[in-house]
């Protein structure tokens, strides 16, 4: 027996913003050259009262329009954008679908890799026999802890949701997963305050970094530069890692679908990788980075691109980012989910 995913859906915001948008608050800024590079047009993000579980609970809810929610065993809920501090946001989850009181729920917080660790938990919980079911969401607004002055957070980082229905099934749809973590780089992508730590500053110092832009300890930081080094010195060989413990090539993986950190990060991850440009999925145009929603999100748009799945398709998934963390998988597409 093994597992394969049933169903996907994502949600954006209604909070659409252009880079025209952008060019008004920093007319500085050369946003031609930014989407030319990054590959980013549009984000999406949450008004003053909508939270990542609502935008958790829009994505569950069009699934739901496919898919038996009774049937649900088990919620995994990947965010770093929970509710509250205590409980765990997908027991509220569970409350507002309705779902019933014998379902298992917990949240993990873990970023751009978040999808792929999900996917592997969720293998774990039904090939283990505890469950035959699970629905794993990943819920992030990154945009509450963006300063006003960063333009470079601003210009990147989006909102979204997305739910994935994973099933017992006679076909094995998820292969094996690998992972990688470094903790000694966490400070590269990080939010000083607002955990046990360091409480948020009424009056925090506000900080400069790379071209002019401006953020506090109370909001997000991230030093692009040595992300891309993080990613550029692991990722490769960790690629090939993935393929070995699948007992796979290169060359016979019908698509790759990485985190959509930006585009001119993979195309370069792309290249030292040797993938040919048409099986290196990238749509990250409408939505920008995510967190760990670009997967997910690619993964759905993959699936209408393609169309009807007459052969199984298989795809490497691969998320790397905030922890340091990285986690790579083999999955495959059986049907348009």
């Amino acid at each position: 027996m093994g597992v394969r995913i049933q169903a996907l859906e994502y949600y954006l915001p209604d909070g659409k913003v252009t880079n025209d948008d952008l060019k008004e608050q920093f007319p500085d800024y050369d946003f031609g050259k930014f989407e030319s590079k990054v590959g980013i047009v549009n984000r999406y993000w949450v008004n003053e009262n909508e939270t990542a579980l609502d935008l958790a609970e829009k994505a569950c809810l069009k699934l739901f329009d496919r898919i038996d929610k009774d049937n649900v065993d088990y919620i995994i809920y990947c965010t770093q954008s929970p509710e509250y501090i205590l409980p765990t946001t997908a027991c509220l989850l569970q409350d507002r679908l309705g779902l019933p009181k014998s379902t298992g729920a917990f949240d993990f917080n873990l970023g751009c890799s978040g999808y792929v660790y999900g996917m592997s938990l969720a293998k774990g919980l039904i090939e283990s026999g505890q469950v035959n079911s699970v629905l794993l969401v990943t819920a992030e607004t990154y945009s509450k802890y963006l300063n006003p002055q960063d333009k470079s957070n601003r210009a990147i980082f989006g909102d979204a949701a997305s739910a994935t229905y994973l099933i017992r099934d006679e076909i094995i749809g998820l292969g094996q997963f690998t992972f990688g973590t470094d903790g000694s780089g966490a400070e590269k992508l990080i939010i000083k305050n607002g955990g046990t730590r360091n409480a948020c500053l009424s009056n925090a110092e506000l900080k400069s970094y790379g071209s002019d832009n401006h953020y506090t300890d109370n909001d997000l930081y991230m030093n692009g530069p040595e992300i891309f080094n993080f990613t550029s010195e692991n990722i490769p060989g960790f690629t090939k890692e993935v393929l070995e413990k699948n007992n796979e090539i290169l060359e016979n993986v019908d698509y790759f679908v990485f985190h959509q950190a930006n585009s001119f990060m993979l195309e370069f991850l792309r290249k030292r990788i040797k993938i040919d440009k048409n099986k290196f999925y990238v749509n990250m145009a409408d939505g920008g980075n995510t967190v760990s929603n670009t997967i997910p999100i690619a993964l759905k748009r993959l699936s209408e691109e393609i169309g009807p799945i007459q052969k199984p398709k298989s795809v490497m998934i691969v998320g790397f980012g905030v922890g340091l963390s990285w986690a790579g998988g083999i999955i495959e597409l059986t049907n348009n989910i």
